[in-house]
C-alpha cells in the first residue's frame, strides 16, 4: 500500500472562480462549508492527510503592480490557514492536517506553542509544513528589507527547527502528575529551560504548555533544493516532491533515504509524497478529451498570468514582464523557488519566452495519469511499485466536482485494488503515517 494526501495549493484563499464548476466560490471561499466538505470526503477516501499551502503577501513583482494578483485572484485574497485545523478536526476523526508555517513569519517559541496547542485541539492530528517563504514581499511584511539568500534562510530554518524541538522536549514525558491529595499538578523538576543561543535565535524556554498527544506535530517539508532536502532529512516526517518520471521519482526517493541515514535517522521515517494532478473521466476517451481541453485552456490563458508565476517563483527578484517575449528565455535563477525555476528552464531550452509559456502543463502531467478512475488507479499502483513508495500528494483544481471525482472515483478504485487504506488503525496522525 501507499499513502495519499491532498495538496490545498490555494490554501484558505480564493480558489479557481471562473470555471463552470466553481459555483459561488468567488464570494464564499472564506466560509467554512467547502473546507468541511473536503475534510470529511478525504477521510472517507482513506487519505492520510491534507497539506495546506500558505503565503502572506500581495505580489507585485510583475510590472511593479498588484494588478495581475488582484485582477485574477492569484495568491490573494488569502486567510490564515491555521484556524482551519481545529475546524476540520472537529468534523473528522482520523485525517491528519498539515498547515504551513514560515520560519520568517513565526518566532520558534510562538510556532512551537501554537502547534502544541493545535495538537491538543486535534487530539494528535496536527502537522506543520516548515517553509522559508519565497518572495521579498513576504520578508518585507515581517521586518526585513529583502529576503535572506536562499541557502542562508535554510540555515536559519535548521536552527529554527532545533529550537522548536528543544521546546517540545523541555517537558519530560512524566512531568504531569495531577495529584489532588498533595496537591501537585506538574513536577517542576521535569520541566526545563532550554537556554538556546544561536546565530539567529535566542530562546530561554521552557514551553509554557505540555506537548500534545504526538509530543511534536508531524513535520512536513516542501523544498526540493539541496538545502531543502537536507532540512527534510534532519527533521521531516513527510515531504512534498515533484514527480516528472518514474526514474526521476525513484532517484529522488533514494537520494532522500540516503540523506536520512547520513542524518542519523531510519530511511522509513520520512514519507516522500509526489505531487500529481490526475485527469479523470467516466472512460479513458472522455479523460483524454478533457485533458486536451485543459491543455488548450492553459495554452490560451493570459500571458501575464504566466509571467506573474515566473516573477513570483523568482522570489520577487526578477520581473519577467520586462523581457522580450520573442527572444530566448533569460536564465536567471533569482532568490526564490530555485528548483522550480530550474525545472522551467530545462523545459524552455531552445525556446523563446513566449513559446516556453505556451501550453504550460499541469503539475505531474509527465506521469500521464489520465483515464477512468480504474485506469489511473492501476497506473498509480505501477508507478509506486517501481518507485518503492511512499505515496502521492494529489493536487486537483479545488471545487466540489473534483472532490467527488477524486474521492468517490479515484480513491475508491485505489481502495478496491488494495493500494490505499480503507481504515485507520492508530489514534494519531504520525502513527498512521508510519504504519506502512
Amino acid at each position: 500500500m501507499f499513502h495519499l494526501g491532498w495538496f490545498l495549493g490555494d490554501s484558505y484563499g480564493i480558489h479557481p472562480w471562473l470555471g463552470p464548476w466553481s459555483g459561488n466560490v468567488r464570494k464564499d471561499w472564506m466560509k467554512p462549508g467547502m473546507y468541511v466538505d473536503l475534510a470529511t470526503s478525504l477521510e472517507r477516501g482513506g487519505f492520510d492527510f491534507l497539506f495546506i499551502e500558505d503565503t502572506a503577501m500581495v505580489e507585485d513583482t510583475l510590472h511593479g503592480s498588484m494588478e495581475t494578483s488582484l485582477k485574477y485572484g492569484m495568491m490573494a485574497p488569502k486567510n490564515d490557514p491555521l484556524p482551519l485545523m481545529p475546524l476540520m478536526a472537529a468534523h473528522t476523526r482520523h485525517l491528519g492536517i498539515i498547515s504551513t508555517i514560515s520560519t520568517i513569519q513565526y518566532p520558534p517559541y510562538l510556532a512551537a506553542r501554537m502547534m502544541a496547542t493545535m495538537d491538543h485541539l486535534t487530539e494528535g492530528r496536527a502537522g506543520m509544513n516548515v517553509v522559508t517563504s519565497v518572495t521579498n514581499r513576504v520578508a518585507q511584511n515581517f521586518g526585513y528589507d529583502e529576503h535572506m539568500e536562499h541557502d542562508e534562510r535554510y540555515a536559519q530554518a535548521g536552527e529554527w527547527m532545533d529550537v522548536c524541538t528543544k521546546l517540545w522536549d523541555s517537558w519530560e514525558p512524566d512531568a504531569f502528575v495531577g495529584d489532588t491529595e498533595e496537591p501537585r499538578l506538574i513536577d517542576h523538576t521535569k520541566v526545563h529551560p532550554i537556554h538556546h543561543e544561536g546565530k539567529y535565535f535566542k530562546v530561554r524556554g521552557p514551553l509554557n504548555t505540555m506537548p500534545g498527544p504526538q509530543h511534536r506535530p508531524v513535520i512536513g517539508q516542501a523544498g526540493n533544493s539541496i538545502p531543502g532536502r537536507n532540512l527534510a532529512a534532519r527533521h521531516a516526517d513527510t515531504m512534498l516532491a515533484f514527480g516528472t518520471s518514474v526514474e526521476q521519482m525513484k532517484t529522488f526517493r533514494e537520494d532522500m533515504r540516503a540523506r536520512m541515514i547520513e542524518a542519523g535517522r531510519k530511511p522509513d521515517e520520512i514519507k516522500v509524497m509526489f505531487l500529481a494532478t490526475p485527469t479523470l473521466g467516466d472512460t479513458d476517451a472522455e479523460a483524454r478529451a478533457r485533458q486536451e481541453a485543459i491543455n488548450t485552456a492553459n495554452s490560451e490563458a493570459p500571458i501575464e498570468t504566466k509571467l506573474w508565476g515566473l516573477s513570483y517563483i523568482s522570489g520577487g527578484t526578477v520581473d519577467f514582464g520586462k523581457f522580450d517575449l520573442d527572444q530566448p528565455v533569460p536564465e536567471i535563477i533569482g532568490n526564490g523557488e530555485q528548483s522550480s525555476l530550474a525545472k522551467f528552464y530545462e523545459r524552455a531550452r531552445g525556446k523563446t519566452l513566449r513559446e516556453a509559456l505556451t501550453g504550460k502543463p499541469q503539475v505531474g502531467a509527465d506521469l500521464d495519469l489520465v483515464g477512468s478512475p480504474d485506469t489511473v488507479a492501476a497506473k498509480m499502483g505501477e508507478i509506486m511499485e517501481e518507485v518503492g513508495g511512499d505515496g502521492f500528494l494529489l493536487y486537483p483544481e479545488m471545487n466540489r466536482r473534483t472532490i467527488a471525482e477524486t474521492v468517490d472515483g479515484l480513491a475508491a478504485a485505489l481502495q478496491k485494488r488494495g493500494l490505499v487504506r480503507t481504515g485507520y488503525d492508530a489514534p494519531t496522525f504520525r502513527d498512521n503515517l508510519m504504519a506502512f
